[in-house]
């Protein structure tokens, strides 16, 4: 059986191994799947620097839509009347996240089938997969990374790692962007205001979309038609297939007999311009204590839903991990080490509707989570 050289790899093997690692991150990526280099993507991905008062930047622009009116006919004149276009962007910061894996040892190494070198590729491109997800979905929420999405505080709280990373700078949503479930309506945003029986429901949901768009959140042009995207967790789609109203809104949507989406089980449900998905790391209060949680007495499971349209989120990708290989204990043990460079904001931008700054593409919705009693 060949033996892998640890010590001896040329440059281009490493960066062939951090390529193949960053593929499998990709892959594993949840969010990856929403990422598009045009404005029309839900996640803007941003591949390039600019320079900036003399500083390489990552950049994300929004050029807005015209407001004036253009001139009519031959009596009045064009010239002088042009109406500039209003151009804003905002710098993505970025940082470097570092990861590493050793082994036990050549015997260990002799008695295993496992290869080394591609387990370490499989688990640490999982490993930024995971924790991009993790951010990302904590980000658009508005959720510090010292906490995990569902809500339990994260090892080293805020002095861990991913706090401590360059680009975390969490905004809270805007005002017209954060709503909650009250009943059968919506409400502002309020998680002391949510009781047990303001779950996931249809009408609702069908509401907000309405405000949403009322109020200037731009949707991705697919056609002639806006689609907005919709992130639940496992159980808030359960609670939403348990509604009456999603429930006949999708069976009559949708063909009759398996291929219906509510009788098929798949994770993601299109009805009425959403394409709702469920996620494991939508952020919820399930990892939080007993009077901590939602409610006005903090004893409500909540959920954060996510509804998302262009530009929702701008993210740096500086190129593939680099890779490095080390031996420890004179040769007896090998390490491989990775760094990944990348960056990601939540753009708020000026809003023509509401006047203010708002959350350009994302907006959130915060209801109750059915408890499993």
């Amino acid at each position: 059986m060949a033996k892998t050289n640890f010590t001896n790899q040329s440059l281009q093997q490493r960066l062939a191994w951090g390529n193949s690692l960053w593929q499998v991150a990709r892959t594993r990526m949840f969010v990856s799947r929403f990422m598009g280099s045009s404005s029309n993507s839900v996640i803007q991905r941003i591949t390039s620097l600019k320079k900036v008062k003399g500083a390489s930047r990552a950049v994300i622009q929004l050029v807005a839509d015209l407001q004036e009116d253009g001139v009519g006919g031959d009596a009045s004149t064009l010239e002088g009347n042009e109406e500039a276009l209003r151009a804003f962007e905002q710098i993505i910061d970025y940082d470097m996240l570092r990861h590493a894996v050793r082994n036990t040892g050549r015997l260990s190494d002799m008695k295993s089938t496992i290869d080394f070198r591609n387990e370490a590729k499989d688990k640490l491109g999982q490993f930024y997969g995971d924790r991009i997800d993790q951010m990302a979905f904590l980000m658009l929420s508005g959720i510090s990374f010292e906490f995990k999405n569902n809500g339990a505080a994260r090892p080293g709280g805020a002095t861990g790692t991913l706090p401590k990373l360059v680009f975390h700078k969490i905004t809270a949503p805007t005002t017209n962007r954060h709503l909650r479930v009250s009943g059968s309506n919506i409400a502002a945003g309020d998680t002391s205001l949510i009781t047990a029986g303001d779950t996931l429901k249809y009408k609702p949901l069908v509401r907000a979309k309405a405000f949403l768009k009322d109020t200037g959140l731009r949707g991705l042009r697919i056609g002639y038609n806006d689609l907005l995207h919709v992130f639940v967790t496992t159980s808030g789609m359960a609670d939403l297939r348990l509604d009456a109203d999603f429930m006949a809104a999708v069976k009559d949507a949708g063909a009759r007999g398996k291929v219906n989406p509510i009788f098929d089980g798949v994770d993601s449900i299109m009805v009425d311009g959403m394409m709702i998905h469920e996620y494991k790391y939508v952020y919820n209060t399930t990892g939080k204590a007993s009077g901590s949680k939602w409610g006005s007495a903090g004893t409500v499971n909540g959920m954060r839903v996510l509804i998302m349209g262009a530009q929702a989120l701008g993210f740096f990708d500086h190129g593939a991990p680099g890779w490095t290989e080390e031996t420890f204990d004179y040769k007896n043990q090998v390490g491989i080490g990775t760094h990944k460079v990348f960056g990601m904001l939540k753009p708020v931008f000026h809003n023509d509707w509401t006047k203010q700054p708002e959350d350009y593409g994302v907006a959130v919705l915060d209801c109750a989570l059915s408890s499993m009693a």
